[in-house]
């Protein structure tokens, strides 16, 4: 038993399987540079045999990051394991998470095992990877529905053959927190060698218990690896927070009395980062992060945080980076400056050609609106990227007219594999014509599914977000634009969307 709380990020692997917030490999790299600077002790880097795709950011991102174990997630097979171990050849410290189920649930409808054969291929998965790498985690899919007698014969023995973590998901969001802190706590009491391994909680947030479930499991059962995600972002209604449980523990230290050796000062840059990149807003009354999470509106709590802030204010705003969210940069910014923020706000970028180019879009910006918000920068950097990655459609400029009691019309120029193409149309209103005239010529025939738009600071003056999610074929994507005209930020976020269907990366489903 170890008195410090190891924190696991996996939002890179299942925060990523959130219908629409795939990531492109530079994407994950620049959140896993956020990670590291948050010091999060494991980053889940994502499912390396899904696809090249995910293998190539599995591999970056363990060649990179130096001061966190990366861990790579795996079904319980050969193929799979090989892969992932593959990916993690760079890393200084890698992990292999490998699981499989064990509900009768699972194992009937879904694996179509027998309780023996899920016992046996657990064992030899675990072996297998033990002879790859040292760190090895096992997880039983569905584990907190699992028969408990299984359950502890099967971590037993996965024990036995190496497993040096073992994680009890609650993949579905069914637990209630006193009954799976117990759960942990008798499957602990019941496994002979259970003290040669750490335990870890992984909650889902069906019933929205996910955070209150990992602090029960971490207290009552004594798990001593929480599984989380930024914002809370995964499937269905997400998993457990991150920042959540990491100021739920820090704050209550006189109740839990664990350490961790997370910088929460870095927790609000990586909420914005995460946000902006996979087009999930953070709603205002989000607890830590959220906008409204240190406001106060009531007369009586403005006098008592006024006399003393403590009456209604049970953490610092600057202890979880609300202090860096002021204005940072003008039009009269130097490229130093800029370049300073940059480093500030974790974005690392390959070349000075590159850091030119940015400044070049940050002057730009900066002339069209007086304040430069961290915001405003992030939302730069990933139009940059873009730019970069020669996408396929490319925003390039656009007009409009609306009137009162005329139809909208709206005439867009973008480029189809660098070659400019124009696009016109009408619509119900000036955003409706805009995406009306980019699908007149491009004719994907995806539905959209979500139109939203998200002001990234507080004024009129301020950029508007805005995402866009398309369906088509099963697949579900988001983009994401950001310009201070909101028609154009429709455009560019509907132009990310239809990049993103393009890619032919296959995923295949994942532990949740």
């Amino acid at each position: 038993m170890t008195d410090k709380l190891i924190i696991f990020d996996t939002t890179l692997r299942d925060g990523e399987q959130s219908p629409g917030a795939s990531m492109t490999r530079d994407e994950k790299l620049r959140i896993a540079r956020q990670l590291e600077r948050l010091k999060v002790d494991v980053i889940e880097a994502g499912f390396a045999a899904s696809s090249n795709g995910d293998f190539e950011a599995v591999q970056l991102i363990a060649n990179t990051i130096k001061d966190a174990t990366i861990c790579s997630l795996s079904r319980a097979n050969d193929k799979d394991i090989a892969r992932a171990a593959e990916a993690l050849k760079g890393a200084n410290r890698a992990r292999i998470h490998t699981f499989i189920a064990t509900s009768a649930l699972h194992m009937e409808k879904k694996l179509r095992m027998t309780p023996d054969q899920v016992f046996e291929q657990a064992k030899q998965a675990v072996r297998f990877a033990r002879n790859l790498v040292e760190d090895i985690e096992f997880s039983p899919e569905d584990g907190y529905r699992s028969d408990p007698d299984f359950l502890c014969r099967v971590i037993e023995a996965v024990i036995k053959e190496g497993a040096t973590t073992i994680n009890v998901p609650d993949t579905v969001g069914y637990a209630i927190p006193e009954l799976y802190g117990n759960f942990i706590k008798d499957l602990r009491e019941r496994v002979p060698n259970s003290d040669k391994a750490i335990w870890s909680v992984h909650c889902h947030n069906d019933l929205g218990m996910a955070v209150a479930n990992s602090l029960a499991g971490v207290k009552i059962g004594g798990a001593r690896q929480v599984e989380c995600t930024i914002n809370g972002l995964g499937e269905r209604a997400g998993n457990c927070s991150l920042e959540e449980v990491v100021m739920a523990v820090k704050t209550r230290r006189d109740y839990f009395g664990l350490d961790m050796g997370i910088d929460t000062r870095h927790i609000l840059a990586a909420s914005r980062m995460v946000s902006q990149t996979t087009g999930f807003v953070v709603q205002p009354n989000k607890a830590v992060v959220g906008a409204n999470a240190f406001a106060h509106a009531s007369g009586i709590h403005q006098d008592g945080v006024l006399k003393a802030r403590d009456t209604y204010e049970i953490m610092r705003a600057e202890d979880v980076g609300w202090s860096a969210n002021k204005i940072v940069l003008g039009k009269l910014s130097g490229r130093n400056a800029f370049k300073q923020r940059l480093q500030e706000l974790g974005v690392q970028m390959e070349s000075e050609a590159e850091i030119n180019a940015a400044f070049t879009r940050f002057k730009e910006l900066a002339d069209r609106k007086s304040e430069i918000f961290d915001e405003d920068i992030l939302a730069l950097v990933s139009e940059e990227n873009v730019a970069q990655h020669k996408e396929q459609f490319v925003f390039v400029s656009l007009s409009q007219h609306s009137e009162t009691g005329e139809r909208p019309q709206a005439s867009i120029v973008f480029t189809v594999d660098g070659k400019e193409v124009k696009g016109t149309s009408e619509g119900n209103g000036p955003v409706d014509a805009s995406l009306k005239a980019i699908e007149a010529h491009v004719k994907s025939g995806a539905e959209m599914v979500l139109y939203s738009v998200n002001a990234i600071s507080g004024s009129t003056e301020s950029q508007g977000e805005v995402t866009v999610r398309l369906q088509n074929s099963g697949r579900v994507v988001n983009g994401v634009g950001a310009d201070p005209d909101i028609v154009v930020a429709s455009a560019k976020a509907y132009l990310s969307a239809l990049n993103k269907l393009q890619s032919k990366a296959d995923r295949v489903a994942a532990q949740g």
